[in-house]
């Protein structure tokens, strides 16, 4: 199936040649939509110049920064507007192994919904302290407990998704960001009966550039799931 890796970018001019490369050479018939937030490192003239080297790399330039969540967004309104229909999210940073994608996209063959966990068996995150994997653990069950998803990774970013999957969520009415983006997706994901299933990843933290996580965006995930949860128990959850 045609199948479109979207890459939201923000100031990754460290990181966006060698994963575009990566990603080419390890998925050489996938198309690359990198949808970049205006950064002002130059990351959109680089993403320029190794297309014009690679072919079937596309560019989608937001004018500014817009958060995760719309950049997906937009990406997907692309591919789905040019005949796509598989769609494929990682990120830039080299936080998700380029190397395990097709993994992902052979589980999507038979499930509309794929997950790239860290929290099933066989996943990993080498780099992490004690402290911040009960943290990020204890927020996933969490939200799974409260939602009844029954994920154990539902912030994971590394996803394959179906275009039935798309339909299904009705992803352009998705308003969170970061963290409360995926959980929203996996919460409409299972409201509407999209097949979802979690394949093991290892995690690594970003070796070059910045982080883009910040507490806020933590602290927004936890209230909507709270929020979510709430509507769900007095019936009036509009997912």
């Amino acid at each position: 199936m045609p199948t479109l890796v979207v890459l939201p970018t923000y100031n990754e001019i460290l990181n966006v040649e060698k994963m575009l490369r990566a990603l080419r050479e390890i998925v050489p018939d996938c198309t690359i939509l990198v949808v970049d937030d205006g950064s002002p490192d130059g990351t959109g003239q680089r993403v320029r110049e190794v297309a014009s080297d690679l072919g079937s790399i596309e560019l989608l330039e937001q004018p500014s920064k817009s958060g995760l969540g719309r950049a997906y967004r937009a990406g997907f309104r692309w591919g789905l507007d040019h005949g796509y229909d598989r769609f494929v999210e990682i990120d830039c940073d080299f936080s998700h192994d380029p190397a395990a994608l097709p993994m992902l996209l052979r589980a999507a063959e038979s499930h509309e919904v794929v997950i790239g966990s860290r929290y099933v068996p066989g996943g990993a995150i080498p780099q992490w302290t004690l402290s911040r994997r009960l943290l990020s653990r204890g927020g996933n069950q969490y939200a799974s407990m409260m939602l009844g998803l029954r994920v154990a990774d539902s912030t994971a970013g590394y996803r394959v998704y179906s275009k039935s999957a798309l339909d299904k969520i009705g992803f352009e009415t998705v308003t969170a960001e970061g963290y409360g983006f995926q959980i929203e997706m996996t919460y409409r994901a299972r409201r509407h009966k999209a097949s979802v299933v979690e394949v093991p990843i290892s995690f690594t933290d970003r070796e070059r550039g910045q982080s883009k996580m910040s507490g806020s965006i933590v602290v927004e995930a936890l209230w909507l799931v709270t929020k979510w949860a709430a509507l769900r128990v007095i019936g009036r959850d509009a997912h």
